[in-house]
């Protein structure tokens, strides 16, 4: 008799740590972030993994776990990457990739498993044309036509007419042809030369002689991180001595260093940032993001590029979307997974470190024109242009 209550006592408390531990595993969200912190993307992505340390760790009473991983800039890596996390880790939500190429191939991969993405790229390709994949899908980083806009305004107003267009051979270069070019034509700029190249290449001379046979007033560079240096330098060095714009994927302090006099008066549009010294403090994202410059500043030592503040926005988004999506479901299910993917879609008026997000079922990325300033290069710093 003792024997058989022994057994039965052994056995209530198995089960009893059983629960115990499943309980503990439900009470914890679970976030994979995946950057390129080695390659030849790392600028881009070396902030943004310094910047993890930096969100959220508990949420409406949940403890928030962050799994990293390095995807060394290459996309098959992303690939396998977001498998690991989906399958073994079993994330209910990614923040990532760094590059454009990363995230456009494992789109699929989190609609299929009905994990919420969070993009830190460039390209609006990941939200857009919207459909049943992309509806995983949100972007911490402004919409092409939202730069482009004040982009073309600059230029309307100084009287520049024909543009030669730079940019990478990938989908951050397609959709910024595409869409400046649209919007351009609108404004009776013509784009009179179009040359593309590879993020890793070391030579731009036969693009930059091409550009500057066409005689443009002005050239746009569409490239991320460092790739956005080599074209404007060469076509200097080549003799070209029209305006030059970039767009925010030039919005680096290694912009700055490795272009040197040759980036002076250049014009670009991107987030308050880089210029949070000049934005009055009536700004509703002043706040969020001084205090994540100065946050990241005193973990690494230096200021973050806003590539960084791209993640930490992705954290924002969470923090607000968790404690709704918890209504439906436990961390780790599908409930949970997909409430938390609806939750999302409704955020509205967050003030973050780039601007103000409104979030729609057609809008994934939801900025405004708070989400941006016209900033110029003057005397090797950035300049708002006023």
């Amino acid at each position: 008799m003792f024997g058989r209550r022994f057994a039965y006592s052994l056995l209530f408390s198995a089960l009893m740590v059983g629960t115990a531990h499943v309980q503990v595993a439900q009470a914890q969200v679970k976030v994979g972030v995946v950057t390129s912190s080695t390659g030849p993307i790392a600028l881009v992505g070396i902030p943004q993994k310094n910047s993890v340390p930096l969100l959220p760790t508990t949420v409406a009473g949940k403890s928030v776990q962050y799994i990293t991983l390095d995807d060394a800039s290459d996309p098959t890596a992303t690939v396998s990457a977001f498998k690991k996390l989906i399958t073994e880790e079993k994330v209910d939500a990614i923040i990532g990739p760094s590059g454009s190429p990363n995230a456009m191939g494992v789109i699929q991969f989190a609609a299929e498993a009905g994990v919420p993405m969070l993009a830190p790229v460039g390209t609006a390709a990941v939200v857009l044309p919207m459909n049943d994949q992309k509806k995983w899908v949100f972007k911490t980083t402004q919409n092409d036509d939202l730069i482009a806009a004040a982009l073309i305004e600059h230029m309307a107003k100084t009287g520049i007419t024909s543009v030669g267009f730079v940019g990478t051979a990938d989908p951050y270069g397609d959709n910024w042809l595409k869409v400046f070019s649209e919007q351009a034509a609108k404004q009776n700029i013509k784009v009179v030369a179009s040359e593309r190249f590879q993020r890793q290449d070391t030579s731009l001379t036969a693009q930059s002689l091409k550009i500057i046979a066409a005689n443009p007033q002005a050239v746009l560079i569409a490239a991320p991180g460092s790739s956005s240096v080599l074209p404007q330098t060469t076509l200097v060095d080549q003799g070209f001595r029209g305006k030059f714009y970039q767009t925010h994927g030039a919005a680096l302090p290694d912009f700055l260093k490795l272009g040197g006099r040759k980036v002076e008066g250049t014009i670009l549009a991107a987030s308050l940032m880089l210029v949070l010294d000049q934005v009055g403090d009536n700004h509703p994202s002043k706040k969020v993001a001084s205090d994540y410059v100065a946050a990241y500043e005193k973990a690494n030592g230096s200021k973050p590029a806003t590539f960084g503040a791209n993640v930490f926005d992705a954290g924002l988004l969470l923090e607000r979307a968790i404690p709704v999506a918890l209504k439906s479901g436990e961390p780790g299910s599908p409930a949970f997974r997909s409430a938390l993917r609806d939750a999302l879609e409704q955020v509205k008026e967050l003030p973050a470190t780039q601007g103000v997000y409104n979030l729609t079922p057609a809008d994934h990325s939801g900025f405004d024109e708070r989400g941006r300033e016209l900033i110029t290069v003057s005397k090797g710093t950035w300049t708002l242009v006023k």
